[in-house]
């Protein structure tokens, strides 16, 4: 994936754009190809959000799951020819074509969203088109090489926030965070 698309990217029409992610104070998200924190209660909110959606990913961030995720449909963005797809797992050369996918996908599954899940390139490519953002803010300050990009407050709107939180396996306090696009 190239880091700035040579075209302008197109939003399918009637379909909101999500961006899910857990970001620590520090901006972290992520470190080598996993997460630098437990936080279960996370997962779990998580999974409740993506459930039933089209969820579009970066191939080393699909890479570094476990398995591929039940109950979404799986869209890995990549350049890699030689990248082989798990069976149900759609992939897309480019972020149109993922988009596109996901849209046809999110019309079959009676929803109205898609799920962008990262990684960081991904985020930040997509981020001017996003009309959502749901994100867990991680109480801690890990050390970590992948960070969110950055965005301007000015063009959310705070609609929930829920926290903060820590469960008894969670590693760090959090607060959920929803924002609109303003």
């Amino acid at each position: 994936m190239s880091a700035v698309p040579a075209e302008p990217l197109a939003k399918p029409k009637g379909i909101k754009l999500v961006i899910v992610a857990a970001v620590a104070e520090n901006g972290v998200i992520g470190r080598g190809d996993a997460l630098p924190w437990r936080v279960s209660s996370d997962l779990k909110r998580f999974r409740a959000i993506t459930w039933g959606k089209p969820i579009l990913m970066g191939r080393r961030t699909f890479e570094s799951l476990p398995r591929v995720l039940p109950g979404r449909t799986s869209i890995v963005i990549t350049r890699d020819a030689g990248f082989v797809p798990p069976e149900g797992v759609l992939v897309a050369g480019s972020i149109d074509e993922a988009l596109a996918l996901g849209a046809d996908e999110a019309k079959r599954l009676g929803t109205d969203e898609i799920i962008v899940m990262g990684g960081a390139q991904l985020y930040a490519q997509l981020l001017p088109l996003v009309d959502r953002l749901r994100l867990t803010l991680i109480h801690g300050r890990p050390q970590g090489d992948v960070h969110f990009p950055p965005y301007d407050a000015a063009h959310w709107r705070e609609i929930a926030r829920e926290g903060p939180h820590q469960g008894e396996k969670d590693e760090f306090a959090f607060t959920y965070v929803d924002y609109e696009r303003v």
